[in-house]
Parts: C-alpha cells; sequence; structure tokens
C-alpha cells in the first residue's frame, strides 16, 4: 500500500538517525546516554501501592475522559497552579500528551479556514509531533523560527496576515523543548489576543511548566481566561517529567467547553483510555506537590553544576526551566559524532529537531543535552563533554 503523499516528506524520526549517524563508531568510554528527556528521578513512594491496590482494576473498561476522581484531581491543581477554576467537563485524560497534542489537531482543525488550506504554526525546533498532527490533518506546516536574536521564542505576529488568517492551531511549548525558554505573560497575552484577531486557536504544550530555575511560567489557559479568551486556548500537560513517570502515560488537556468535547468525541472512538489503576496513581500524584517540590530541587542542582562548568563556554545559555541544555557547536552532526568517538558521550545533533526553511536550518549548529542523570553522574558528563568539544 502506498504512503500517503502528505506523509511522504517527513523526515526520518530523530532517534533512528541518531543511530545511522553514529553506526560503526565505537564508543570512547563507557557509554552514557544523554539524548532522550527521560527522567531518572525516583518517583513518588506511594506509585507502587497505589497500583498494587488498585490491580483488580485492569480487568475494567476505564472511561476514556478520565474517572471523576481524575478529572476532579487535576482541576484542583489547575486551581491551586494557575488560580483559575476549570471545570471538569473542560478536562480530558490523556495517555501521554504526545497522544493529545496529535489528536487535538485531529479533532479541532478544519478541512479549510477562509476557503484555503489551513495552516498550522509551529515553532522551528519544535516536538515533531506537531508536524506529523499537520501532515495528518492536510494542513500547511508554518515554521517559524524560535532562535537566539527573538529569545528562542517564535515571533508569530511577524508573520504576513494572509497566512495568520488561515491558521487554524499555533503550537506554543513553555518551557521550550529544546531551548527552556519561557514565555512570559506579555508573550502569552500578545499570542492569545492575535489568535483573537485571526480566530485560531492555541495549543498550549506545557510538559515541562514545573521544572524550572526562578519563577514559575505562567501558563496560556489561565491568561486567556484573564483575559475572557479561554476558548483560544487548550493546555496540556502530563506526570511524565513532573512526577517522573513517562512509563504511566499519564497527561491531560483542558480548555474551553466545545474544543475539550471535540476532543473527547474523538478518542471515544480512537483513543486510548489511561487504564483505571493508572488513574488511582495518577489521581493521587496530581494531589500531591511534595514529591514534585522536591523533583525541581534536583533539577537547581544539575543546573548550578552546568552553569559551573558550561558558564564561561562561547554561546552558554543557561536554561530557564526543562531539563536539556541547547549548546552552540560549529556543526551539530559533527559534535554528536566527536561526543561518541571520543567520550562515549551520546548527544543529539540539533538540526535533528529542526526544519530546514530559505535555505536555514535552526538547530543545524546546536546539540541537545538531557540533564536527567543524578548530579554526580551529570556534572562528570559535562566536563568531559566540554574538554572534549570546547577545549
Amino acid at each position: 500500500m502506498a504512503q500517503p503523499e502528505r506523509f511522504s516528506n517527513l523526515p526520518e524520526y530523530a532517534f533512528p538517525r541518531l543511530r545511522k549517524l553514529l553506526s560503526g563508531i565505537e564508543p570512547g568510554g563507557a557509554p552514557v546516554v544523554m539524548t532522550i528527556g527521560e527522567p531518572r528521578h525516583p518517583m513518588p513512594d506511594f506509585v507502587a501501592p497505589i497500583m498494587a491496590e488498585n490491580i483488580a482494576l485492569f480487568g475494567k473498561y476505564p472511561p476514556n475522559e478520565g474517572t471523576p476522581e481524575l478529572l476532579d484531581a487535576i482541576s484542583g491543581w489547575i486551581s491551586r497552579r494557575h488560580g483559575i477554576e476549570i471545570a471538569p467537563d473542560r478536562i480530558t485524560s490523556l495517555n501521554g500528551t504526545r497522544e493529545g497534542l496529535f489528536n487535538a489537531a485531529l479533532a479541532l482543525c478544519p478541512e479549510q479556514k477562509n476557503g484555503a488550506q489551513p495552516a498550522i504554526l509551529i515553532p522551528n525546533p519544535f516536538y515533531q509531533v506537531y508536524a506529523v498532527a499537520a501532515a495528518a490533518v492536510g494542513a500547511a506546516p508554518v515554521f517559524v523560527p524560535a532562535v537566539a536574536e527573538n529569545g528562542f521564542l517564535p515571533d508569530f505576529a511577524a508573520l504576513d496576515a494572509g497566512t495568520l488568517d488561515r491558521t487554524a492551531i499555533a503550537y506554543i511549548c513553555s518551557p521550550a523543548n529544546p531551548q527552556g525558554s519561557i514565555a512570559d505573560g506579555e508573550y502569552l497575552e500578545n499570542l492569545i489576543a492575535l489568535a483573537d484577531r485571526h480566530d485560531f486557536l492555541v495549543f498550549a504544550d506545557e510538559c515541562y511548566s514545573e521544572i524550572y530555575r526562578d519563577d514559575p511560567p505562567p501558563g496560556a489557559l489561565a491568561m486567556a481566561t484573564r483575559m475572557g479568551l479561554a476558548d483560544r486556548v487548550v493546555m496540556f500537560n502530563s506526570l511524565s517529567k513532573r512526577s517522573n513517570l513517562p512509563g504511566l502515560r499519564s497527561g491531560f488537556a483542558a480548555g474551553g467547553a466545545d474544543a475539550i468535547g471535540q476532543i473527547r468525541r474523538l478518542r471515544s472512538y480512537s483513543g486510548a483510555p489511561l487504564p483505571l489503576s493508572a488513574q488511582a496513581v495518577s489521581t493521587a500524584a496530581w494531589n500531591d506537590e511534595s514529591h514534585a517540590v522536591e523533583n525541581r530541587a534536583l533539577y537547581h542542582r544539575k543546573y548550578a553544576v552546568a552553569d559551573r562548568v558550561l558558564g564561561h563556554v562561547p554561546g552558554y545559555r543557561a536554561p530557564d526551566g526543562g531539563f536539556f541544555l541547547w549548546l552552540q557547536v560549529d556543526d551539530g552532526e559533527a559534535a554528536a559524532r566527536k561526543l561518541w568517538r571520543e567520550a562515549g558521550i551520546q548527544v543529539l545533533p540539533g538540526a535533528y529537531l529542526s526544519r530546514e526553511v530559505d535555505g536555514l536550518n535552526p538547530g543545524q549548529n546546536y546539540i541537545r543535552v538531557a540533564l536527567v542523570a543524578d548530579e554526580a553522574e551529570t556534572e562528570q558528563a559535562l566536563e568531559c563533554l566540554k574538554q572534549t568539544i570546547y577545549e
């Protein structure tokens, strides 16, 4: 069966590309993997007991949108964290937010916008599911550079009016993957106002929102609610990073009643509901903040390590949030090969997270480094990285 034409232009996913790049190269030391954003801090102590207590629930079909207890827990967390009240019917649980970020586009992107092919705005570099979602709905992806000159946040307002008028969805990630930049209140207010003027939705990917250096990142849905424009935003978050539970595959989407209703309707046919035992764990996790505070403190220590080890490296920029370093190099692929060959350190070339537009790939001269190991391993690896490519 022939591959649909709209998927034929998708590049190979980042990690298979990396395996090919490093194929045949013997690592120059005990392998240290700093590529994938898989947290390695301990998961909360309550996870195993709650899972065991609810093991029999694997014998029942779970509700797609989430149990009342889970939806109440998420609603309560949003209230405490963002200071807004979101009723449970404006929330749906997700089998991980990657699934939600994809399915929301299927549910909410129209076939046409103002009589033309709809556009989906995507920061560049970006989390790759955004582009796959655009391809799946037949929308035109518009890759908007998020580079040093604009604080690593896409300047959507700089797009021409014609593009904005046919835009259906704009994805924004804050703290950003991979750069760690945070969209502040003014940025979010301007983006939401732009969305209202040109009649599009903002999909706010906030999966890294609970890992930050100083002040908590503002939320797009909270900003939109205060502006009286809550229907303009769908926010996504999960327990993968906040609670060190990437394998639980537990997230949520929240937004306007109509948008969430459409997402729920699609997921009732095609979504993968979260098992009831996992929903019980998720309920406890959203109701508990102490483990998230402890987790954030571990990242603060690694931020300090990165600043100390790399602070004098030309072009180094300390991330405001998230757990990635976005390090400037002469060439990302060459740096990745050198680090693997000489030090056994595996990093991701920045170009694998970006698209070339007008002859420029904004990730070409970067590598992404994940700070997911413990403090001692992180410090040793960063010292070795610095000696290998910067000295």
